[in-house]
């Protein structure tokens, strides 16, 4: 009968554990952003907003040398393995903190021998299968600590994509930077040989006393210039190439690096952009689904800290069998059990469990603050590299014209200084005007196909850390929805 009993608790116990929570009923902070942004085709806008999301990287960086780049840097890349490791730790913590919440079975044997005053030695064998000092969550204490555990491993999963889509972005961004330097420096000795020429040419008629010796000094002057800017776009592509060894944590062999002569343009494809874009597109950012578990996190935690304010139940029980006799254990032996209820009330702390409780509070206060500011800095950066995205066209075509324009007046120039009818200082500044419209152009080219990428960084990436391969999709959704 009593061993009914004890079942029947234990069971009642297994019923009401974790039946409770005291955690605060969670709600989204609305996004103190407007709803949505207007894109380059802002023109042609329609009141429908879009909730639009990016393909899997593969599809926007579509070179294949670069694919290659980007997955030897996700193999090899050190932040990227910490923060791979972050999330076992995390996960592993979660499964400590899940484990809590269930009791823990123990067995046990034992021996006992005493000797009397007579010589008389006496022996008990023993064993037991039994809780240990489990603890009943009535109030829902254990659960919240296993939420909390559970949204910090979720944030730190998230942190982990973060950082992954930083190491794709960055690690394009990078190569995108070595084509430009091979460009600059293709071009700046291109410049060199010519000047080179024209001062063999220069030369020649110095010593026939056809032009004057400042005339050559010039000359000179020019050549050594464009000397110095060979050296420099040469330290500066080795030094950019040392910085994709980095970032991709292993030596990246010559044949994957970008080839001088193919354009920025070709390197990266982004989908065009819909006229407007709903801004909960951020809710899907990584950073911003990690501040949100960091604040459902200290939603938990608050549930833990109001749960100290009520009586700790705990239970140890145990049953089993004893014998005098070794060989009589578990033939014919006594059975033994225990039932040991355990109860803490608090009843004076001087304060010390409000103040746990104020901090919980003010820590979600704070998650809350950060959590909207991580909304507003994505916004941010969104809306920069739109704005960057509506003007680059139309600064590709001027320069294109400039460099066009300049061009002709560089060959006129040219052909009236070896002609005679004008000095070199007309020629040199032509050609001075040229070099500098093709390395505007070149930079210019870069700060286009790094906007591509920043949009892709800036608006989330793929919807998973996983290359889903799935082709762009559009969600309609009305403005009304947009920025929850």
């Amino acid at each position: 009968m009593r061993r009914k009993q004890t079942l029947l608790s234990t069971s009642l116990a297994l019923v009401l554990a974790g039946c409770a929570s005291l955690a605060p009923d969670y709600e989204r902070p609305a996004a103190p952003v407007p709803q949505q942004w207007s894109t380059p085709a802002g023109s042609s806008a329609s009141a429908t907003a879009v909730e639009w999301q990016l393909p899997d990287w593969r599809e926007v960086f579509i070179d294949a040398r670069l694919q290659q780049v980007i997955a030897t840097a996700l193999a090899h890349n050190r932040d990227l393995r910490v923060a791979l490791l972050n999330i076992e730790q995390a996960r592993a913590q979660y499964r400590i903190q899940d484990a809590a919440q269930w009791p823990t079975v123990n067995a046990a044997g034992g021996q006992s021998a005493a000797r009397s005053a007579s010589g008389t030695t006496s022996r008990n064998y023993s064993a037991e299968v039994g809780l240990s000092s489990w603890e009943l969550d009535l109030f829902g204490r254990v659960r919240s600590l296993r939420d909390q555990a559970l949204q910090s491993y979720l944030a730190t999963a998230e942190t982990q994509r973060s950082t992954r889509l930083s190491l794709i972005a960055e690690v394009a961004s990078q190569w995108l930077n070595v084509a430009a330097y091979q460009q600059q420096l293709a071009l700046a000795r291109q410049t060199l040989q010519s000047q080179q020429r024209s001062l063999a040419l220069t030369q020649l008629r110095h010593d026939e006393g056809m032009v004057s010796g400042v005339d050559l000094a010039s000359m000179q002057a020019s050549v050594e210039t464009a000397r110095a800017d060979v050296a420099s776009y040469d330290t500066t592509l080795a030094q950019a190439r040392n910085a994709l060894d980095l970032l991709v944590g292993a030596p990246i062999p010559e044949a994957l690096l970008p080839a001088p002569e193919q354009p920025l343009a070709d390197l990266v494809a982004l989908a065009p952009l819909p006229a407007r874009l709903d801004s909960s597109v951020l809710l899907q950012r990584p950073d911003v689904l990690a501040a949100e578990y960091e604040l459902q996190a200290a939603n938990a935690n608050i549930g833990a800290a109001r749960a100290a304010f009520f009586p700790s139940f705990s239970l140890t029980t145990s049953a089993g069998v004893g014998s005098s006799t070794l060989s009589d254990l578990f033939n014919g032996a006594s059975r033994i059990w225990s039932f040991v209820p355990n109860i803490t009330v608090p009843i004076f702390s001087a304060g010390a469990l409000q103040a746990e409780l104020d901090v919980a509070t003010l820590s979600r206060d704070i998650t809350v603050a950060e959590y909207e500011k991580a909304i507003q800095t994505a916004f941010s950066e969104v809306a920069d590299a739109l704005d960057e995205r509506a003007r680059i066209d139309a600064r590709l075509d001027a320069q294109r014209a400039l460099v066009v324009a300049t061009a002709r007046s560089h060959t006129l120039a040219d052909a009236r200084w070896r002609e005679g009818v004008d000095s070199s200082l007309e020629a040199l500044t032509a050609q001075r005007n040229l070099y500098s419209a093709e390395q505007g152009l070149i930079s210019l080219a870069l700060t286009e196909a790094t906007n591509r990428v920043m949009l892709y960084k800036v608006l989330g990436g793929e919807a998973t850390g996983e290359a889903s391969g799935e082709p762009l999709t559009a969600r309609t959704t009305t403005t009304g929805d947009a920025g929850r």
